[in-house]
């Protein structure tokens, strides 16, 4: 099956912030500038979970982004894939006994691609994205 050409030009990130310190923010606008420049490989933030391709979370989930994060999950068309960005998503890390945590986003929705770090480089970030890239060519494939 041939692939639509959305999927092989450009892949668009709808990101939110669950409640981290903000370190991996910083670290996801670093792939968007210059240096590394991820535009030029088609990838873009977009301002609607509804435009997405992939929904990207930084931190661990607090209780006044439960909803949110799962609304966001659900307005994504499918195929969609979900990237966590940085150790708080995964397991909560430095914020694990928080009293307002939920837990990690995997116990909220699925999960496709994690990208360990406190931060992570954003060359680590550009690797799960291609990752995330790479399963949603494999889902639109089967179709």
């Amino acid at each position: 099956m041939v692939l639509p050409k959305s999927f092989k030009r450009s892949l668009w990130v709808f990101h939110i912030n669950t409640g981290s310190c903000n370190g991996c923010d910083i670290e996801i606008i670093a792939a968007l500038t210059p240096r590394y420049d991820v535009e030029r490989f088609g990838i873009k933030l977009v301002g609607s979970p509804r435009h997405a391709d992939v929904l990207l979370i930084t931190g661990p989930v607090t209780r006044q982004m439960v909803e949110k994060v799962k609304t966001a999950y659900q307005q994504m068309p499918e195929p969609k894939a979900v990237i966590v960005v940085g150790n708080c998503g995964s397991t909560g890390h430095t914020f694990h006994t928080s009293y307002n945590l939920v837990g990690p986003v995997d116990t909220i929705i699925p999960v496709d691609v994690y990208v360990p770090g406190c931060p992570p480089r954003p060359e680590a970030i550009i690797d799960g994205v291609v990752k995330a890239w790479l399963k949603l060519e494999t889902l639109e494939a089967k179709r």
